[in-house]
């Protein structure tokens, strides 16, 4: 049976892997067209026909063809970005097993080695001046829609650093959320439900901003459009996030991501344990999270220098 199906058409069986993870894995339609181009190029350049075609020494041939692609400037194309591909492939092969279509073992494919990932943090202070800046704009502004603009973004800023969220969470946030609560469900990647929990500086922010509109889009943040306003987008968000980093005088790049960051490294620089912050980012696996514990570290240097002396 298997040797029958390992003769598949391998276009026909990326569809259905693609369906899989959509469908029944609930993964983003982004994550759904990145594997599908991934593959194809995999497909393409190691001219795959049938499932049977993927062998170890195709897989070695395009690692090999995907160091030698241009990437920025005059690099080769990132190891990280070459990981992707073997990602997408191995989760393929992975999906062919689990049908019982005989194809290479994916524990076969090992992921290039990465530098340890740095991040981009800003300081306590920083992070102060950046959610003060809409309100200090707010006071100057004579124009009304400027104004409401202003309160949209001091609730955004307020509500990114209270629960981590990710942009495109708090962008999918309608406007009937239970202010009379400290939490809120949230459904993140591939579907899944957290709770995350909401200061009462964000409430306050929120409420302020609710109150101001006059519109009935449903989106609990919209755009700048006075006459139809929209769902605000994540890159409208990232634009206005630069703009209050350098009206705060603030020179390092500043993301809605650089905030959820922040959310952590608070967390964990205030004793808070790894799982509980895993739980609270929505991260799927601890690893992702460990990103975060040199923070700690840092800390626990900091009360070894201070606290610790040795006797002569």
């Amino acid at each position: 049976m298997s040797a029958i199906l390992s003769s598949m058409d391998a276009e026909t069986a990326k569809r259905q892997f693609l369906e899989y993870i959509e469908i029944e894995r609930g993964r983003a339609v982004k994550t759904v067209e990145n594997y599908d181009r991934y593959l194809t190029r995999y497909f393409a350049q190691m001219e795959i026909r049938k499932v049977a075609d993927i062998s170890e020494q195709s897989i070695r041939d395009f690692r090999m063809w995907l160091n030698r692609q241009p990437g920025s400037g005059r690099d080769s194309m990132k190891r990280r970005t070459q990981n992707y591909y073997m990602i997408a492939l191995r989760a393929f092969l992975k999906f062919l097993r689990k049908r019982s279509i005989e194809c290479i073992s994916p524990e076969r494919i090992e992921l290039a080695k990465l530098p340890e990932r740095q991040l981009d943090l800003i300081s306590p202070s920083e992070l102060a001046r950046l959610i003060r800046a809409p309100a200090e704009a707010f006071v100057k502004e004579k124009d009304e829609w400027k104004r409401l603009s202003y309160l949209r973004d001091k609730a955004i800023l307020e509500l990114l650093f209270s629960t981590g969220l990710r942009v495109s969470e708090l962008c999918g946030l309608d406007n009937d959320l239970d202010l009379s609560r400290d939490d809120l469900s949230v459904r993140g990647k591939g579907e899944k439900v957290r709770v995350v929990f909401v200061s009462d500086a964000a409430k306050d922010a929120v409420r302020a901003y609710l109150k101001a509109r006059k519109d009935m889009e449903e989106a609990l943040f919209v755009d700048g459009r006075p006459k139809h306003p929209h769902r605000i987008a994540p890159r409208d968000i990232q634009r206005h996030i630069k703009k209050y980093a350098a009206m705060a005088g603030i020179t390092k790049k500043v993301t809605p991501h650089v905030l959820r960051h922040s959310f952590a490294t608070d967390l964990l620089s205030n004793g808070a344990d790894i799982r509980s912050v895993q739980q609270l980012l929505g991260h799927a696996s601890i690893n992702t999270t460990q990103i975060y514990t040199h923070v700690t570290d840092a800390h626990l240097r900091e009360v070894h220098k201070r606290f610790h002396s040795r006797s002569d």
